[in-house]
């Protein structure tokens, strides 16, 4: 048996099949083009596997319709890219491929990778961040991802700007939102160049730093997770995570008693593989279902 994998990326879809056990077996990439375009190659990959494939695991870009019972159930719906808006995705891989799909945010099967696979192993609720092209954000408790109407967008919550940062914010829908001051294209639009440019010791890290740390006050005070996990570009630079933590403890004054910030604000132990195994995990769920 074998399970397939799609992280929709806005930049790129990663594809993958791999076994019951959640190994990566093979993996490839595609632009994200037009939906006719990158599908055709993404359906062409899988087709391969076609006679082993039992289940697919999408974690997309959004926003999405996560609801079953909606008309509108599978879709991108109101994202900023255009061609992609109001597309029936799980409908157009359900008639290629005619194998169970489970479906989600690309946090989401991110998070849920770290939830079975990686640092969440033995706990029962985490936060999961993507700190990178964009910022998104998902909470599992107790297996379940918390969601109600839709799926969680804390990558647009609005937090508190840093005195020393005058940039105007680059989010199209709130501007200086978290996503808007923190993401990889923000970052670049302020210097001109991308946040990997930057010298460590750059004195624009601490700003960022900042708007991480509000984004971890914030899942702390409401949710109350066992662990928060940050994953994305940005996050990959070692620095960064310890910054968070001093500035977190700030933020917090003591209010709250959290678990030692070593093991509470960390990143992915999966690194760039969470959001793949969340998705094989999510289709072998599927499986299992049917």
């Amino acid at each position: 048996m074998l399970l397939g994998s799609i992280e929709a990326g806005g930049t790129k879809f990663v594809c993958s099949v791999g076994t019951p056990e959640l190994e990566i077996i093979k993996r490839v990439s595609f632009p994200t083009t037009t939906p006719s375009e990158t599908l055709a190659l993404v359906i062409d990959f899988f087709q391969q596997y076609a006679e082993e494939l039992q289940a697919i695991g999408i974690g997309s870009f959004g926003p999405i319709d996560i609801h079953p019972a909606s008309p509108t159930y599978g879709y991108i719906t109101s994202t900023p890219k255009l061609a992609w808006k109001d597309f029936d995705f799980v409908g157009t891989m359900t008639e290629a491929m005619h194998v169970p799909i489970a479906w989600t945010t690309d946090v989401n099967a991110a998070a849920y990778g770290e939830y079975v696979k990686g640092h969440g192993q033995g706990l029962s609720s985490i936060v999961y961040y993507t700190i990178g092209t964009g910022v998104g954000g998902g909470a599992i408790q107790q297996g379940q991802f918390i969601e109600g109407f839709s799926h969680p967008e804390m990558g647009h919550i609005f937090v508190r700007q840093h005195p020393d940062d005058l940039f105007e914010g680059a989010c199209p829908y709130h501007q200086n939102c978290l996503e808007g001051l923190a993401a990889g294209p923000a970052i670049e639009k302020r210097f001109g160049v991308k946040g990997q440019e930057l010298p460590v010791d750059h004195l624009y890290w601490e700003i960022e730093a900042y708007y991480i740390a509000q984004c971890a006050y914030t899942a702390t005070l409401q949710l109350s997770p066992e662990r928060i996990i940050f994953g994305g570009g940005v996050m990959q630079q070692e620095h960064m995570v310890q910054r968070v933590r001093v500035i977190f403890k700030d933020l917090l004054n003591n209010y709250v008693r959290t678990p030692d910030l070593a093991q509470y604000i960390v990143t992915p132990a999966l690194a760039n593989n969470a959001g793949t195994v969340g998705c094989f995990a999510l289709a072998r769920d599927r499986v299992w279902e049917v």
